[in-house]
């Protein structure tokens, strides 16, 4: 499959009366899941705890202290959640964050539309780092709003951050598209009442 055609495929699955499309970030513009995965086994190995990083995909759009609390719950671990965070995004921007590429056919999908509808990114990830990473994208000037984790009490898989988007935009939740690479973003698309794309498998619900 080439990226033009994916392109073509998330352009035909986008077509719609929408006012807003919602992006995540993280493995949907841009293509570092797995840098995350180390970053997180990294920093769980300095307090020798040992967890298998499917975990990592599995909660995929969780803020990271969720998925911190929910390995210390599946592994009896001990791991301090806002020391952890810290930690995670010093390892991920040191070592991780320069090397980071696009999912070229979203990334595309997302410039092509800029003027037709409000764009926003919504990502379980923290301000500093999804900012950077958009930066390094090419594409944060294109953005109107960014809502990380910092930005509502509950993140995925519950409506707040798409409804937080929405409301920032002033765009009814009905208007607006989602386009997640994770069952947390999809679940949480569906509480706020939006359509949703996986963009990994262009599938539309």
């Amino acid at each position: 499959m080439t990226e033009q055609s994916n392109f073509e495929r998330l352009s035909a699955l986008s077509e719609g009366e929408y006012q807003a499309f919602l992006y995540d970030c993280d493995g949907t513009l841009a293509d570092n899941m797995p840098k995350h995965t180390l970053s997180y086994l990294e920093t769980a190995k300095e307090s020798n705890v040992v967890f298998d990083p499917a975990i990592i995909d599995e909660l995929a759009g969780w803020p990271i202290a969720n998925v911190v609390a929910e390995i210390n719950n599946r592994y009896n671990a001990s791991l301090v959640p806002a020391d952890f965070v810290t930690r995670k995004a010093a390892i991920y921007t040191e070592r991780f964050l320069s090397t980071i590429t696009p999912i070229d056919y979203v990334v595309e999908h997302l410039k092509a539309n800029v003027g037709k509808v409000r764009i926003g990114v919504v990502s379980g990830g923290d301000t500093k780092i999804i900012s950077q990473t958009l930066e390094i994208l090419g594409i944060s000037d294109l953005v109107e709003v960014l809502v990380c984790s910092e930005d509502t009490e509950r993140g995925k898989p519950f409506a707040d951050p798409f409804l937080k988007a929405a409301e920032l935009l002033g765009v009814d939740p009905s208007k607006c598209l989602v386009f997640e690479d994770g069952n947390p973003g999809v679940q949480a698309a569906e509480a706020a009442g939006m359509h949703w794309i996986r963009i990994d498998q262009f599938k539309f619900g």
